[in-house]
Parts: C-alpha cells; sequence; structure tokens
C-alpha cells in the first residue's frame, strides 16, 4: 500500500518538477527587458518570479530525491535472500561422490585404438594399386 502511494506520488513530483523547470525563463533573459526588449515580469513582483520559482523547484527536487530513497529503500528489502542457516528444517540434499579419481593415463587414447594413418601419394607404388 505504501509503495503504490509513494510511486504515484512519484510520477506527480516528477511531473510537476519537469513543468516548473520548463516554466523558468534563464538568466540572460532579464538582459533584454532592461533594454527594452519586452516587457518583464510584473505578476511576481518587480524582481520577476525567480525567487518563487527557485523555491518551488528546490523543494521539488528534495521530495523527489527523498521518495526515490524510500522507494529504492522499499524495493531493496522487498526481496531478501534467505540464508541456508536460517532454515534448518528442510533437509539437505547429499549427491553421490564418485570414488574414482580420474587420471591422464585413463582419459588419454591409447595407440591402438587410433586409426591408421593413410599413405600420402608419394608412398603409394604403381604395384599396390589394383587393376
Amino acid at each position: 500500500m505504501l509503495e503504490q502511494v509513494l510511486s504515484v506520488s512519484y510520477l506527480v513530483v516528477a511531473l510537476l518538477l519537469i513543468g516548473f523547470v520548463l516554466i523558468q525563463q534563464g538568466k540572460g533573459a532579464d538582459m533584454g527587458a532592461s533594454f527594452g526588449a519586452g516587457g518583464s515580469n510584473t505578476v511576481f513582483g518587480s524582481s520577476g518570479s525567480g525567487n518563487f520559482m527557485t523555491k518551488i523547484t528546490a523543494v521539488l527536487a528534495t521530495f523527489f530525491f527523498v521518495i526515490s530513497l524510500l522507494l529504492g529503500t522499499i524495493a531493496a528489502n522487498k526481496h531478501e535472500k534467505v540464508d541456508e542457516f536460517d532454515n534448518l528444517e528442510v533437509p539437505v540434499v547429499e549427491e553421490p561422490v564418485s570414488s574414482e579419481i580420474p587420471t591422464l593415463a585413463t582419459e588419454l587414447p591409447v595407440a591402438s585404438d587410433l586409426p591408421a594413418p593413410v599413405p600420402n601419394e608419394e608412398e603409394i607404388k604403381e604395384e599396390d594399386v589394383p587393376n
């Protein structure tokens, strides 16, 4: 339940943060207004919307990071590995151990098992070839 509430609030905060960042003006936008290139933002006062937007963006960014950490902690603690020593009720299945120790002599093929070598054309004489 808590994970779902945090996920929805994470999405809302992320969208609000994106919106407030896109609404803000750049630092050089006030420079043009001072030379008469456009009207300055007088809705938020003479200093414009810089202080208000900056504070809201900082608060939303803080919420974004805190919710990210909470969701990460919940996800990490959700699937904990079970140690084999903690669960002593289930018996351990032992595999039979082979008593035969492989040696180098048993693994390599013996010369009698190898196929006979094929002679080269130079080694084949005319008398060996049937008519």
